[in-house]
């Protein structure tokens, strides 16, 4: 895994600005602390920049970044993260066309590929990857995201060309840039929804999932390689779940392929209990597994059930070497904590220990295996959720999981309330992304109404849950494989019909049956337990001291965003946050650090 970044400027000589790609390469330094590379095309005028840092994960030596091909009409040169699964079978396809490799990197695949089939390669790969290119024989540069969004790549168009990089803090780096916030990028952090292709920082894009951005002396150009199909499914009961288990096989050896120690996240859910049963029969040796644990499990509606025990036993089941990471109140409620994830995520996701334990599990993790698998999404595939379910038992006009985590905008300043107007955005956000599910002829009812859940779940929940995974995982660099994100996989289950998905009348029914016989008995019959968070007291009590630092100081910017009367009764509240106050606490105290770090101006009336 890695990251890079970049600059095309039609008008300038950027071997002048030398100072400014490096600034920008440099903050990538987390993303990749392997390697560095900068290239610029000073022959054809300079006008191109390019930046990357490694984290060497295949062919060690010989993977170096940016990565050139040179050609009689100009050179082509790729800076590329992620990881290409199929690369062998890729590799093999192109030989036979001629080409010839000097590296056993899938970055030279993609390359080679590139000069083949064109902007066209990208429906040729499998895998996580966000990359662009640089065509000097068009004087184009092409950028491209993989199907889901796993790897994130944003860009920011300007009066000559475009600036471009894995994290927006690469682009923040440039003078040219003004950190600033408007109305639509505050509207998806306050509402747990995401827009495609939008972005927290006034000015920025992202590049949607299974798009190509092709950025050219014309203007900018936006193609769709990929999007969620519908289909007739035509197989019965026993042959889906054959098919759902030879397809889990054959992604879990796949993404087993890497030169450096790899090892499995463990829950005890059946999500991440599948892959790693799954990987530990092909793993040569011991497969190394990680669960996280806190201080006092406290059972709650959404988690009846602690995870350590039943980690416990998939591993002694599949014979795993298995660690425990145990994080506590103390650590999960430092400020400095909050900083750090702030930095990493670019964003003020108002997450808090969501966040924060992700980013010091990880990291604990990071210092045994530089890859773990991971049971991201699984729940978005298969249908997981509870709400999921009540959307069967009733219709709902709103995208499914505000049920359950609604708006935080109960925290804000009437003025600022008044201004996002957030009822009209969900409102027409739900609207926008329902136009682009693709529906079969004469489906109506229940499996219309569950496809279009699916689908919400899979292009607006998801990408934040994979936002989340990256930016925790990357900042201490290590590169989280996530196999439930295989378009083949998410293809095939999104088509299955809802009666057959919940045949048993369970949740991820489908996937319950496709491994119930590699895994122990109480983990197959296990209820689905959300992501752990603390439920102690004294979370509460530290967010509450955070709270009043702000209270303290009346002219503080944040108070032109947040309410001082609805801040100061949390922070005087007594005993366990109540879900609300928490998430609207959470997000006030990631909003006071965003205004204090970063500066930005509010472009919010």
């Amino acid at each position: 895994m890695c990251g890079f970044t970049g600059w095309v400027s039609y008008e300038r000589d950027l071997a002048r600005a030398r100072n400014t790609v490096d600034a920008m390469t440099a903050t990538m330094s987390c993303r990749g602390p392997d390697d560095a590379g900068v290239w610029i095309d000073e022959s054809g005028g300079g006008h191109v920049a390019l930046g990357h840092r490694r984290l060497a994960i295949i062919d060690i030596e010989g993977g170096a970044q940016p990565m050139r091909a040179d050609t009689p009409d100009g050179p082509v040169v790729l800076v590329y993260a992620g990881e290409t699964y199929n690369f062998t079978e890729l590799r093999g396809e192109l030989r036979h066309r001629g080409h010839a490799f000097t590296t056993s990197s899938d970055t030279e695949v993609v390359l080679r590929a590139y000069l083949e089939w064109g902007p066209a390669l990208a429906e040729r790969l499998n895998g996580m990857f966000a990359f662009a290119v640089w065509d000097g024989r068009e004087r184009k540069l092409v950028m491209v995201r993989d199907r889901l969004g796993v790897k994130p790549l944003h860009y920011l168009p300007t009066a000559d060309g475009v600036l471009f990089g894995s994290e927006p803090k690469a682009i923040l780096a440039n003078p040219l840039v003004e950190a600033a916030v408007d109305t639509d990028g505050l509207r998806d952090v306050v509402s747990f929804i995401s827009t495609p292709g939008g972005n927290f920082w006034s000015g920025m894009a992202e590049v949607e999932p299974g798009t190509v951005v092709t950025v050219s002396q014309a203007g900018i150009r936006t193609d769709v390689y990929w999007s969620l199909p519908a289909a007739e499914h035509t197989d019965d009961l026993k042959t889906t779940v054959g098919n759902i288990r030879d397809l889990l096989e054959d992604i879990v050896a796949r993404q087993l392929v890497s030169d450096v120690p790899l090892c499995s996240l463990l829950s005890g859910g059946l999500d991440s209990s599948a892959l790693t049963a799954l990987a530990a029969k092909v793993t040569p040796g011991r497969l190394s597994t990680f669960a996280m644990g806190f201080g006092e499990f406290i059972a709650d509606d959404l988690r009846a059930t602690s995870d350590t025990e039943f980690a416990r036993e998939v591993a002694a089941h599949a014979g795993t070497e298995h660690h425990e990471i145990h994080l506590d109140t103390a650590g999960l409620a430092d400020p400095a904590l909050r900083e750090r994830v702030l930095r990493a995520a670019d964003t003020p996701m108002g997450g808090g220990d969501a966040f924060g334990s992700l980013l010091l599990l990880f990291e604990a993790v990071r210092e045994h295996s530089t890859v773990a698998l991971s049971g991201e999404t699984a729940d978005e595939v298969f249908g997981g959720y509870r709400w999921t379910h009540w959307s069967a038992e009733r219709a709902t006009e709103t995208f499914p999981w505000l049920a359950l985590v609604p708006p935080r905008d109960d925290v804000l300043t009437p003025e600022a309330r008044k201004e996002l107007d957030l009822p009209t955005y969900v409102r027409e956000r739900y609207e926008q992304a329902l136009a682009k599910v693709a529906r079969l002829d004469g489906e109506s009812g229940l499996e219309r109404r569950m496809r279009e859940g699916s689908h919400l779940h899979l292009t607006v929940l998801l990408p934040i849950l994979l936002d989340r995974k990256d930016r925790m995982s990357m900042v201490g660099g290590l590169e989280v494989r996530v196999p439930y994100c295989d378009h083949r996989l998410v293809e095939y289950v999104h088509n299955v019909p809802w009666a057959m998905k919940t045949f048993d009348g369970r949740e991820k029914s489908l996937l319950r049956a496709a491994v119930a016989d590699i895994l122990p008995k109480s983990v197959v019959e296990r209820v689905k337990s959300h992501y752990p968070q603390t439920q102690e007291a004294g979370y509460s009590r530290a967010l509450r001291e955070q709270a009043r630092r702000y209270l303290d100081d009346p002219a503080h910017r944040l108070f032109g965003l947040v309410d001082r009367d609805r801040l100061t009764a949390i922070a005087n509240g007594d005993g366990p946050l109540e879900i609300g106050a928490r998430l609207g606490l959470e997000l006030a105290l990631d909003l006071g650090l965003c205004l204090e770090t970063y500066s930005p101006r509010l472009r919010i009336a």
